[in-house]
């Protein structure tokens, strides 16, 4: 029996995911020879912390399943503990890039790669806060069921527990390091509403992802399957290809990896980023290495938070410092894409160092593309009128900032990367639970 670590990071209330997650754990506890350690990563206030805690304590006992629930304060506790341990210095600085006092979807997937480490977890399945689980004759559709039938078994020996390989047989024996799928429901960024109201200006936006030397049939291929997931068509039936995965047919709601992934390089703890927790993905596509993407989708939905006027404003920032940061995004993709099975080594492991060294790399991209990603997002917005508008005010206010903080955040990276190693070793060395002194 081996340990996996099936996670759930949230800031927001959601009684009913982590009690649909609890039925996911006990699920894997009865179908697979595993002990399922379900972390919840708790960064909500106290009130709805205490209504979270209540929810765990109510989730029905299971074998071999043990569930941690752990506020912030516990949180930077292990951290602490693992700084010590670890003897990076100064330990306040990586401390802020593991658990920022802004919102940081890397950081804490971060946080989930330590604690998984220090429990002896085989892998990391992550779920998020605002989805469910499809059903099919009234029962849940476990994204789990996939995701244990293949990783971390060599490709060869894989194919025999999915529907279809496309897998170049050069690839038979490296082991299956992701199982992924996406989700159906609402778009995984809220911008539906801009969509509606002017495509045109819709695509100006979206398409600012794009390397600045896409051609237009290029941007608008990527335009059309951004935030969209799998669409809306329901499950009927399980389907599972081995295979490279692309990318971009996986969701963060709906991801596993192996420990051999996450245990050599971290995620982008890039704040106030979204799409800072998908690096990972582009990383095991081009080293080559295999994954499984099925077709459990996770049901994505919006909650009320982003309607409101902090919570709108909130949101575009984080997206505008998405388009921002894939100015160096795309270098590192290029270069990565280029270097395919270089960033392997000879044991078949990625190579943090060279992923380091790209990150590093890409700090010095000149940032003339992103005051032009600026000026057509403040363009877009003030033709959208309305809060479109006031956001526009707000943007232009800080872009001298945010540029800053993009080029900041992909040197936080290459910084991380290069103390990951030793984050990881003294993390197996420390409990979760101890109390620190």
């Amino acid at each position: 029996m081996h340990k996996i670590c099936l996670t759930l990071p949230t800031n927001r209330a959601c009684t009913a995911t982590i009690s649909a997650i609890g039925e996911e754990a006990a699920y894997a506890a009865r179908h697979f020879d595993v002990e399922v350690h379900l972390l919840i990563l708790d960064s909500c206030e106290r009130a709805t912390f205490a209504i979270h805690a209540k929810t765990v304590d109510a989730l029905p006992a299971s074998p071999h399943v043990i569930v941690h629930h752990l506020d912030e304060a516990a949180q930077r506790d292990f951290l602490r503990r693992v700084l010590d341990r670890a003897g990076i210095d100064p330990p306040d600085r990586y401390l802020d890039l593991m658990l920022p006092a802004a919102v940081s979807y890397g950081a804490c997937t971060n946080r989930a790669f330590l604690i998984a480490a220090a429990l002896g977890c085989a892998s990391m399945h992550r779920r998020d806060s605002d989805s469910s689980y499809q059903t099919l004759d009234g029962e849940p559709i476990f994204p789990i069921r996939p995701e244990l039938t293949s990783l971390g078994k060599r490709a060869r020996d894989a194919a025999s527990g999915v529907s279809e390989t496309v897998l170049d047989p050069v690839h038979a024996d490296k082991p299956v390091m992701l199982a992924g799928s996406s989700f159906v429901g609402e778009m995984s960024v809220d911008i539906g509403e801009i969509q509606r109201l002017d495509p045109a200006a819709y695509f100006d936006i979206v398409s600012l992802w794009a390397p600045p030397e896409w051609s237009a049939e290029q941007k608008r291929r990527l335009v059309e399957e951004s935030f969209t997931g799998a669409g809306t068509d329901p499950f009927v039936r399980d389907h599972s290809t081995l295979t490279i995965v692309d990318p971009m047919r996986l969701d963060m709601c709906n991801i596993a990896f192996r420990h051999e992934v996450y245990e050599r390089v971290p995620l982008p703890p890039a704040t106030d980023t979204i799409g800072s927790d998908y690096f990972l993905m582009h990383l095991v596509h081009d080293a080559e290495l295999p994954g499984v993407l099925h077709n459990r989708n996770i049901v994505n939905f919006h909650t009320e938070e982003r309607r409101t006027d902090a919570g709108f404003a909130a949101y575009h920032l984080r997206l505008t410092k998405f388009f921002l940061s894939m100015l160096y995004f795309n270098a590192v993709y290029a270069e990565m894409a280029t270097a395919g099975g270089a960033l392997l080594d000879a044991e078949q492991r990625l190579r943090p160092a060279a992923v380091a060294a790209l990150a590093r790399d890409s700090a010095r991209c000149d940032r003339a593309e992103n005051v032009r990603r600026l000026h057509s997002l403040d363009r877009s917005y003030r033709s959208l009128g309305g809060r479109y508008a006031e956001f526009a005010d707000t943007l232009s206010a800080l872009g001298p900032r945010l540029l800053d903080e993009a080029r900041a955040d992909i040197e936080d990276f290459a910084l991380l990367i290069e103390a990951w190693a030793a984050l990881i070793h003294a993390s197996k060395a420390t409990s979760v639970h101890e109390p620190h002194g």
